[in-house]
């Protein structure tokens, strides 16, 4: 074979090998950017949840900062009213009702604060909202300025009230039964989720969630 041949030969060898070579690397390139932005989703939840579980009022402008550069590589929006962007944050204080013995809520786990940074509408919380009417014989429960269900007239009383632990398991729960809590014993929720990295055929760009509970 002379040299012209194999110069050929070597040629279409390289382009048969980049048909391979090309969306290995491609495919890499997009798994690991997901990997990398997965974990990135974990870590807001949890960094978040860790500041919220401490009582730090997230909804102030000065500590919405530090959400904004938790949340900055994946698109969440923290300004007070900016409903846009790909990611959002669901701060839920739930506490548990064992007294007094009988009323509506009873031996049941409720809001009391709700807060939503980012996108509402990206994702809900799995644990449900205290803003949706599940019970038509009961009015529908508000939210201060500050997200804060009133105690008097919504947690003790109210059934809209009541947070869903099914999908996600409760926390309390040993062998089917509710251990013995003290009445407002409290949970810190804390939920991320944002858009996934696009790069079709190999990242969809799917939703990636987490949740923390403190």
């Amino acid at each position: 074979m002379n040299r012209k041949s194999s110069k050929g030969v070597a040629m279409i060898e390289f382009a048969l090998s980049m048909l391979v070579m090309v969306p290995l690397l491609l495919g890499t390139i997009g798994i690991g950017l997901q990997m990398v932005q997965s974990m990135q989703v974990i870590q807001l939840a949890r960094d978040t949840g860790r500041m919220y579980g401490r009582k730090l009022d997230l909804s102030a402008t000065g500590n919405r900062i530090i959400l904004a550069a938790l949340g900055h590589d994946l698109g969440l929006h923290t300004a007070a009213g900016d409903t846009g962007g790909t990611g959002v944050l669901i701060l839920s204080t739930v506490k548990y009702i064992d007294a007094p013995a009988g009323c509506t809520n009873y031996h049941q786990w409720v809001f009391a604060q709700r807060l939503v940074i980012g996108n509402p509408n990206y994702r809900t919380s799995n644990f449900g909202s205290p803003l949706v009417v599940v019970d038509p014989h009961f009015t529908a429960v508000t939210l201060d300025s500050g997200g804060n269900v009133n105690p008097t007239s919504q947690m003790t009383d109210n059934p809209n009230d009541r947070a869903n632990f099914t999908a996600q398991g409760n926390p309390f729960t040993n062998a089917g039964i509710l251990t013995d809590l003290p009445s407002g014993t409290m949970l810190y929720v804390t939920e991320a989720a944002a858009k996934g990295f696009t790069l079709p055929p190999f990242a969809s760009g799917g939703m990636m969630y987490s949740y923390n509970v403190f």
